[in-house]
């Protein structure tokens, strides 16, 4: 929950730096059109489940199983102009599929190189938009990964 605080700090400290020097900021996920990947606003995510010494890494791929058969509502929620982003290319993930990998910048949700030996960590949700709510991935993430069955 910290995170989220800090997340709405470093976006007020930004904006009034920006005001000073009278730069404009936005947090929109590709505010100039092309062929680029546009801003992400990626969620590194873990819990008690995932951290534990050798259980962790099959706690991980049930949450990610149940993230994926969210998809479609994830995405409706996670961030507006996210469409533009998520193309599937440019190491984005398309938004009408679902993936998962180790290490795969192109991925959904992407897992750190390392959790598989340490058979637990975290992984990282990299279809949210740079215009991120911390409000929005502590309950859609959160309730997707515990509540669902």
């Amino acid at each position: 929950m910290d995170g989220g605080d800090h997340m709405w700090m470093s976006r007020y400290l930004l904006s009034r730096i920006a005001e000073a020097f009278n730069v404009d900021v936005t947090f929109d996920p590709k505010p100039i059109p092309g062929d680029w990947n546009g801003a992400g606003g990626h969620v590194n995510y873990s819990n008690n489940a995932t951290r534990a010494p050798g259980t962790g890494w099959d706690a991980i791929q049930e949450q990610i199983t149940k993230l994926e058969k969210r998809h479609a509502y994830h995405i409706a929620q996670y961030g507006e102009g996210n469409e533009r982003r998520l193309t599937g290319k440019h190491e984005t993930s398309s938004m009408h599929d679902f993936s998962w990998g180790v290490a795969n910048r192109g991925a959904s949700v992407r897992v750190g190189r390392m959790v598989p030996v340490d058979k637990c960590g975290y992984y990282e949700d990299r279809r949210w938009a740079q215009c991120i709510r911390s409000s929005d991935f502590t309950g859609v993430l959160g309730f997707g990964v515990s509540c669902l069955s």
